[in-house]
């Protein structure tokens, strides 16, 4: 969000301390009440953040975050794991019973 509101012309420190403190509250609100994170509702009602309110669940979606790791596990799963289950096809089949 921090980035998403100096892009939009706000003040990193500013906003960064209004994070803070809607975060506190929140924290609050599920720590001595037993209630549910509500940052996000607080940040959207917040109206210091309507540069980016627009923005909210496009910048919350978690693909964003994740950067090439899907595409690393699937080369990772082509070039090492596939090949060793293929050698190894005729000792994989069967089933497997385990007790604790």
């Amino acid at each position: 969000f921090i980035m998403a509101m100096v892009k939009a012309g706000g003040d990193r420190q500013e906003c960064h301390e209004q994070i803070r403190v809607l975060s506190q509250q929140a924290g609050d609100k599920v720590k001595l009440e037993g209630g549910d994170n509500d940052l996000i509702q607080r940040i959207k009602a917040n109206p210091y953040f309507a540069p980016i309110h627009a923005d909210l669940d496009k910048l919350m979606d978690p693909s964003t975050f994740v950067g090439r790791a899907p595409e690393q596990v699937d080369e990772f799963l082509n070039a090492e794991v596939h090949p060793v289950l293929e050698q190894y096809k005729d000792q994989l089949s069967g089933s497997v019973s385990l007790a604790v």
